[in-house]
This record gives structure tokens, sequence and C-alpha cells, in this order.
């Protein structure tokens, strides 16, 4: 951890962060006027179906307003805050509960317009916190229920990439994509996902010392099928690892894939804002 603020890179254009809990932060407005700064301009929110998720729908107003009202305050120029959408599912750490009445309540939910996409969802088989097989079940239903609503999902896996690898296969990708998110693998894995139609998501573990694995993944994919994200306020990239992350430090981690690649920063900030409006905001959905 840095002793003071570290300035952070200029990517030479706008971003995506697309995984972020900002409902967990401790000033959301702040993070977004932050996030305007650093140059990350859409940022997508996760709300969980089996805890309070209207909250987060009730929140984003005041949210944008607060950044609003900071940004006209330091005057910044353009200072408009990031464009806000939400994915909503059952984490598998909440498989247990996602019971007829969070299906109910996720079926209403994802009619709203600022949902761009069911998740997070998925398997963990670290902690276990539901059972497997509750886990697996509320896994297929989502990815059946994102199909049936035209949505990509955006899927969690931990120690079961293959089981999870397996189910994606038997059920079949949305037709709007699926994203794997906080990717952690190897290049392999990640070629068997792209092979799939997957888009894959890294997060602050591609700048971490002892993660070259994750940066040769980084480096092998295609940009097409690339995004950017922090999952805050966890998993801050370094030199701010063991902090609370924020979605401006979206740029770290972008600017450490393109380091990886050899290429300027703003071909990996440009790529991963095309493939985050593709995914959440339509523009490449099919009629």
């Amino acid at each position: 951890m840095p002793k003071g603020p570290v300035e952070l890179p200029r990517l030479g254009a706008q971003t995506a962060d697309t995984h972020a809990h900002l409902d967990m932060l401790d000033d959301p407005g702040g993070a977004l006027e932050r996030a305007t700064i650093a140059g990350v301009t859409f940022v997508i929110t996760v709300a969980d179906v089996t805890e309070t998720p209207e909250g987060t729908f009730d929140a984003i107003p005041g949210w944008l307003e607060t950044a609003q009202d900071r940004l006209d305050q330091w005057a910044i120029p353009h200072g408009i805050p990031p464009e806000v959408r939400v994915i909503i599912g059952a984490h598998p750490h909440n498989a247990k509960d996602f019971d007829d009445a969070a299906r109910e309540r996720l079926a209403r939910l994802i009619e709203d317009p600022l949902v761009a996409g069911i998740g997070e969802i998925g398997l963990d088989f670290h902690y276990d916190y539901s059972p497997r097989d509750d886990q697996r079940a509320a896994f297929r239903t989502q990815l059946r229920m994102a199909h049936e609503h035209d949505l990509p999902v955006v899927v969690h896996l931990r120690e079961a990439h293959d089981e999870g690898l397996a189910i994606l296969s038997e059920i079949g990708l949305p037709g709007a994509g699926c994203v794997i998110h906080c990717f952690t693998g190897d290049a392999e894995l990640a070629g068997k996902f792209v092979e799939l139609g997957c888009h894959i998501s890294f997060a602050g573990p591609v700048t971490f010392k002892n993660a070259e694995e994750i940066r040769l993944a980084a480096a092998s994919i295609p940009l097409d099928r690339l995004l950017v994200e922090t999952d805050a306020p966890f998993m801050a990239p370094h030199p701010y690892r063991g902090t609370r992350n924020e979605p401006a430090w979206t740029v770290l981690t972008a600017a450490k894939i393109a380091e990886v690649r050899g290429v300027p920063a703003s071909h990996i900030a440009d790529a991963a804002m095309a493939n985050a409006r593709w995914l959440f905001l339509d523009a490449g959905r099919p009629a």
C-alpha cells in the first residue's frame, strides 16, 4: 500500500468498470465523482435478488446527484457522472435463498430499464456458503432466464471453472453474451471460455506481483472479448492492494493490461468500453 496518494495513469480514452458493488462503498457519490475524473464513464453495479435489491435502484439517482454536485463544485470540464447500469441475480453464496419468491422478484426487476444483465451468478466451491446442488440449480435457472429475456450473464466461478464451463456448454450462452467476471485463471482456461463465446473481465489481480499467469491470459485473448472491472470494494489493484477498491482504479488494471500487451493504454480503454457497451447497452444486441 502506498504511503500517500498515487497519481492515476491517464489512459487517453474513456473506459468502463463492468463490475462494482457501489452499495458497499462508504461514499458511492464520491466514488462516481472520482471515476469521472479518472476517465471511467460507464459503471455496472451489482444487486443481489436474495437481499434488498430495490435499495440499489432507489439509491442510484442520489449517488449521481452527489457526484454531479461535487464535479460542479470543482468546475471539472465536461464533468458528467458515469452512466450507471445494474446487473441483478443470486450470487452463488446465496443460492440456498434463491426460492420461488426470489425468482419472482428477479423476473420483475429485470424489466427495470436500469437492468443491463443477470449476475453475478455461477459457482463458488471455495467457500461453499450454499450447498453445491443449490448453486448448480440457481445457476441453471438464471442462465435460462437470461435466454428468455435476451440479457447477458455475468458469471462468478471459484474453484469451479470446469463445471461452470460444462454448464455453460450444456445450456448454451445467451445470445446477448456472457462475461467471466474477475478472471484469475491462465491463458489456456481463458481460451476455453473465449472459444465458447464468452468475454473475459480482468480486475485488480492482474496487477499483483505474483500474477504472471493472469497477465499472460490478459495478453492472449482477442481485444473484442476483453473487459476491465474493479469488483469494488474488493480486489484493489497494486499499489492499493489490501485497501477498499473503487471504480476510478479501473485505470490501473487497464494500464497494466496495456503494458503486458505492448499497446497504448488508449487501445485497452477503447476496447473495454466498446465491449461493455455492446454487452450492457444493447449496441450489438440482435434485433
